[in-house]
């Protein structure tokens, strides 16, 4: 077999990022992924493959600490092309929760920050990341039952171990929209920070998150995402052989004598 006999779901993507960019700053360790389809930034069958596929790129790029999930406008998104799933396949229907779920297998933290509309898979791409930020004007929403649709995503199951099966239950059954602040207290939203200070916001907690070891922070994403269904000593034993693995680090010698010493601690990912 030679190499263009094989197939691959990214040889048939577009050249060109399909409603989105991407923005790389090397000095601060950071990667923007843009939604840019305006006025509600609407994210299309072949985006979601393009956006996944651009996760797994950031992912094996070592200048690259954190993954920032934003838009253009007022709104973060308003959704899908519905006409899109009248035309594609039951098989690729079915590869649609795996799609939006790349930030989470994602290893380096991922952070979304939105305002206006947060619809539909706009919301599912938002709670499939580490952190959300969101304003007043956010309202998150999984209106799929107003079109005889159920979240195809990931969104109900993921909004269920946030917030409970009765509050799921209220969003997905009624079509509910939930604002930026009652998602904060409910547990949904990292924080809900003034409009003018969202993009403040998301710069200081992108700043916070990159003074912390690569490491340290790659394992507490795996463990919390695989302990998120486990019995609590499962949870326990898992937590004991992830703090074993790091207490050889070059990483945690250096917090630990930076601690000591009383000064910063210099991470380098070893």
């Amino acid at each position: 077999m030679r190499l263009h006999d094989l197939r691959h779901p990214a040889l048939t993507l577009a050249a060109a990022f399909d409603g989105y960019r991407v923005e790389i700053d090397p000095v601060r360790q950071r990667a923007d992924l843009v939604l840019c389809r305006p006025p509600f930034n609407v994210i299309s069958m072949p985006q979601r493959e393009q956006l996944r596929i651009t996760f797994e790129a950031l992912e094996a790029d070592e200048a690259v600490r954190v993954i920032v999930v934003r838009a253009e406008g007022e709104h973060f998104s308003g959704g899908s092309d519905i006409r899109g799933f009248l035309q594609a396949t039951p098989e690729h229907v079915s590869r649609l929760a795996w799609n939006v779920a790349a930030p989470a297998r994602c290893s380096k933290p991922v952070v979304t920050a939105a305002r206006g509309y947060c619809f539909g898979v706009g919301f599912e791409l938002s709670l499939a990341c580490d952190f959300r930020l969101v304003t007043p004007t956010t309202l998150y929403a999984l209106p799929e039952q107003k079109l005889g649709q159920i979240p195809g995503s990931g969104g109900s199951a993921r909004l269920q171990k946030m917030v409970g099966i009765t509050r799921t239950k209220d969003i997905v059954m009624r079509s509910r929209r939930i604002p930026g602040p009652q998602a904060a207290n409910w547990g949904v939203a990292s924080a809900c920070v003034p409009d003018r200070e969202l993009e403040a916001a998301t710069d200081a907690l992108v700043d916070e998150l990159r003074r912390f070891s690569p490491l340290a922070q790659r394992a507490a994403k795996k463990l919390l995402n695989d302990t998120e269904d486990s019995p609590l000593s499962i949870a326990i034993e898992l937590e004991g052989h992830c703090y074993s693995r790091l207490r050889s680090s070059d990483d945690f010698r250096n917090g630990v004598e930076a601690f000591q010493d009383k000064r910063k601690p210099n991470f380098v990912g070893t």
